[in-house]
């Protein structure tokens, strides 16, 4: 919290000098830290601030006590939106620069968001998601006109990924994500489906040959009335698969089996993964596994705790 206050130089206080009795640093982390203990309004950060003051007081200066509701509310009423999206954005990072792990992404549509009236489409959020810190790292609303393969490249712009696995579904399995990832000081573990063509081919004939030698890991997890055996394997014997596709930073193709048990009956899935990373079978395994951690954390609280699809935003 003392560090975030280097990053105020670049966020103009929209106050005139002879109203600024209280820091800009000051409000914006008690109003951040009353967000994050579940508060949403400008009465709360006040109720807050005074609440734990003497926590605040351990990391901030609070000179002339705590600010008052409308100090709250004028302030976040004049601040540029655009700026402070940048600062809270660096803010965020400090977070999660300190440790590496999976940084998963994915896009979510807010379902009631469609206007009937004026024919546009819903809203469209992609987010990074990280695993490990459990934070949203980033978030970017999908043009009208455009998808989500142009608009990961903006939001990733947006992130340090020195230390991070980026993982992706098959949609964002392409090379200019590959590339970008790599340049960005990244890895990453893309799933691989038909949009590929001959080179999801290759590395299913690859890991399906019983004669390829794999390091294999070998995971169950038992819930809501099913039994899941996830059984991964991974090779780094990529070479002749470069000279023939070419792919950015490729060092290693997995492929994880899933099979379902439950009342009864048995289903069976191979899904297939490039990967810039030569890791062992257990650590591709937790990689795989780490991506649901966007639906089963993210988009399903979302949904199910703060009603995300009822909402009518647009």
């Amino acid at each position: 919290m003392t560090e975030s206050a280097d990053l105020f130089s670049a966020l103009e206080d929209p106050r005139a000098s002879n109203a600024r009795r209280h820091s800009l640093h000051d409000i914006l982390v008690i109003a951040f830290c009353t967000m994050l203990c579940g508060g949403q309004t400008c009465t709360d950060m006040e109720l807050f601030g005074h609440a734990k003051r003497e926590l605040l007081q351990s990391f901030l200066k609070l000179e002339n006590g705590i600010p008052s509701h409308d100090t709250f509310s004028r302030l976040l009423g004049m601040l540029d939106p655009a700026a402070f999206q940048q600062w809270f954005i660096g803010f965020m990072r400090q977070f999660a620069e300190g440790g590496a792990g999976i940084l998963a992404v994915d896009g979510k549509t807010l379902r009631r968001s469609y206007d009937h009236a004026e024919q546009l489409s819903p809203l469209h959020l992609v987010s990074a998601w990280a695993e490990e810190q459990r934070l949203v790292l980033g978030q970017l609303a999908v043009d009208d006109k455009s998808n989500e393969i142009t608009a990961l490249p903006k939001l990733l712009e947006m992130l340090t990924l020195r230390g991070k696995v980026v993982t992706a579904d098959a949609m964002h399995c392409q090379r200019q994500v590959a590339q970008q990832v790599i340049e960005q000081g990244g890895d990453y573990a893309l799933a691989l489906k038909g949009n590929q063509g001959s080179l999801r081919d290759d590395v299913q004939l690859f890991l399906d040959d019983p004669s390829t030698p794999l390091a294999q890991d070998v995971q169950i997890s038992k819930g809501h009335g099913r039994v899941e055996t996830r059984i991964a394997s991974v090779s780094s014997d990529v070479a002749w698969l470069q000279e023939a596709h070419h792919w950015p930073g490729l060092s290693a193709v997995g492929k994880v089996t899933a099979i379902r048990r439950q009342n009864g009956a048995e289903s069976e899935q191979d899904r297939y993964y490039l990967l810039s990373e030569p890791c062992s079978a257990e650590r591709f395994n937790y990689i795989v596994r780490g991506h649901w951690g966007i639906e089963n954390r993210l988009h399903w609280a979302l949904d199910v705790t703060c009603h995300e699809d009822q909402a009518r935003n647009r």
